[in-house]
């Protein structure tokens, strides 16, 4: 049908490329959790399209976002949520009529009402999490508690919205392979997570965590990032974000800046989420944040040698400016001069 996406489209592995070489013995900052390898997905019939759902950086020089700070690496100490005073919520959201009954997601970009109120963003929340663990079982109890705090940090915000939201389904296979809706994935290192169709997918031996370690801040923000997808596809920005990328080509010069606004937002909506519930009284606390924060310079375009997530840079600057501000007008990647999303 013209104007409208195939019936559906679906996700791509969330990566951690190999790390870089060492520079200092125990150096956590290079830990690579961007996307790799994504080129496997490409076109698939009519009824699916492979998506790129990985993390990466942000909009240095975008105005609409804050400066790096003085100090490089580390975060703002400042409050990252809005204040009591002020309503997080939109007042009257608006939204495109539709034939059928109940919320229905609104296909657009720029112009998403959800990306309209400067003053809108997550609540500040208490999120308790399990301690974090190199195992399995471990692994599973820690997403799962974080994916329930992150359902009780965008629920409502979409629901504000009149928007159909949802919680996605969490998945955490232990094979070398599984199943989705968008085909067969192999996990390796390059596969640390999957978003596809409202089913979020971890499998534990795709974190790499005798290589990466005891860092719950870096899985925390790997987590929301792709859980960004989630908000997005809910949202309608997927759906429209890939009618663009459909039209264009997705290895066509327009189709990879489409894909890297996607990403870079969703990379923006995982610091939100982090900005929002640090400092709280639960379990994210400065430590995670700032080992987080440090983290997203080593991600990217330039890590992953490939032109659909953003350089390195972008995609820490995009994530710092939602931790930072947690405002979600800041996130709109989509209309956001191509120099920022490059």
């Amino acid at each position: 049908m013209h104007g409208q996406p195939p019936a559906q489209w679906h996700g791509a592995p969330h990566h951690f490329p190999p790390p870089p070489p060492r520079r200092s013995v125990g150096a956590i900052v290079g830990i690579c959790l961007g996307a790799v390898a994504v080129l496997v997905l490409g076109l698939v019939a009519i009824v699916s399209l492979n998506r790129d759902d990985s993390d990466h950086v942000a909009n240095a020089g975008y105005s609409t976002l804050p400066n790096t700070p003085s100090q490089a690496g580390l975060p703002p100490s400042g409050s990252s949520s809005p204040s009591s005073s002020t309503n997080p919520f939109p007042s009257s959201p608006t939204k495109a009529p539709s034939s059928s009954s109940g919320p229905q997601k609104i296909l657009k970009l720029g112009d998403h009402p959800i990306l309209q109120d400067p003053n809108a963003g997550l609540q500040n929340r208490v999120c308790t999490l399990p301690q974090w663990q190199s195992s399995q079982q471990a692994a599973e109890a820690f997403f799962t508690a974080a994916g329930k705090c992150l359902d009780n940090a965008w629920g409502p915000f979409l629901d504000a919205y009149d928007l159909p939201f949802t919680p996605p389904a969490l998945h955490f296979p232990t094979g070398a392979s599984f199943e989705t809706e968008c085909g067969t994935i192999q996990v390796g290192i390059a596969t640390a997570a999957y978003y596809c169709e409202n089913n979020l997918y971890v499998p534990f031996r795709g974190l790499q965590t005798d290589q990466y370690g005891n860092n719950p801040g870096v899985y925390l923000a790997l987590f929301a990032h792709e859980y960004g997808h989630h908000v997005q596809e809910v949202a309608g920005l997927m759906d429209a974000a890939w009618q663009k990328i459909y039209d264009a080509g997705q290895n066509s010069p327009a189709g990879l800046e489409m894909s890297r606004r996607k990403e870079l937002q969703a990379q923006c909506f995982s610091g939100m989420f982090l900005g929002a519930h640090v400092d709280q009284g639960g379990t994210v606390s400065r430590d995670m944040y700032n080992k987080a924060w440090n983290d997203q310079e080593t991600r990217g375009d330039n890590t992953s040698r490939s032109q659909d997530h953003g350089t390195n840079a972008h995609y820490a600057s995009w994530w710092r400016a939602g931790a930072s501000n947690n405002r979600i007008a800041d996130c709109n990647t989509f209309s956001a001069p191509s120099s920022a999303v490059s």
